[in-house]
């Protein structure tokens, strides 16, 4: 994250906030596919899942002799990112990867907009606020703590958006397994994400997984205001 004036305690109330109506959307989601009896199974098996995994993370940050709010807001966004996949590995288990795949695209088209209208809020940003804008957003997103990226500006109307580092990527590479393929989910997320903010911004997938992408990137995202 770039080295934005912010009161930190206030963003760490707001990633709170975020991940608790990402799990909400998620199970509204399964419930609106499944019916509400399979969808409270599912949610049975995500809460024990995720619950185990966030209390050991919680717990190991608190007991940190350093802790700071720099090492809570990761926390929250980690446990958020592991409780987006338990719900993606039950929806899986339970039915099969394309009915997790549905869901989870489903959810990232509901989350996306919801997020970028969290970050204007504590941002201030202004409606409409130009590619300038959705730069300072990418920087508030729950990702930005967890993952690296970088931007490259291409042309007064025009930037590149890299993930030089992602979390899950990154995973799957140290275990020796091929990428997530995360292009279809990405579209929606990062074209949602961006008209959230203003409107008239197109998105481009430059390359996502399964795409082939060089070592520097697992993914790349063109932004643009046609003129």
């Amino acid at each position: 994250m770039e080295n934005f004036h912010f009161d930190k305690n206030k963003l760490l109330q707001d990633f709170i906030h975020r991940a608790a109506f990402h799990h909400v959307m998620w199970y509204n989601q399964v419930e609106k596919y499944f019916g509400k009896e399979k969808a409270m199974k599912i949610l049975a098996e995500v809460y024990k899942q995720s619950s185990e995994i966030q209390s050991k993370r919680i717990l190991k940050a608190i007991n940190s002799s350093d802790l700071n709010t720099d090492q809570l807001l990761e926390t929250i966004a980690i446990n958020w990112l592991a409780n987006d996949g338990v719900w993606f590995q039950a929806v899986e288990f339970s039915s099969g990867m394309k009915d997790a795949k549905h869901c989870n695209d489903n959810t990232w088209a509901e989350f996306s907009p919801f997020e970028a209208w969290s970050v204007k809020q504590f941002t201030g940003l202004s409606e409409n606020s130009g590619l300038e804008g959705l730069k300072k957003a990418l920087n508030y997103r729950l990702y930005s703590v967890i993952n690296k990226h970088s931007v490259t500006n291409e042309t007064q109307n025009s930037f590149v958006f890299q993930m030089d580092d992602c979390r899950v990527q990154s995973a799957r590479k140290r275990k020796s397994l091929d990428d997530y393929p995360c292009k279809s989910a990405g579209i929606i997320e990062f074209t949602e994400f961006a008209k959230a903010i203003d409107s008239r911004i197109k998105t481009e997938c430059v390359g996502c997984p399964p795409d082939k992408h060089p070592e520097h990137y697992f993914c790349a995202w063109r932004f643009s205001i046609p003129v």
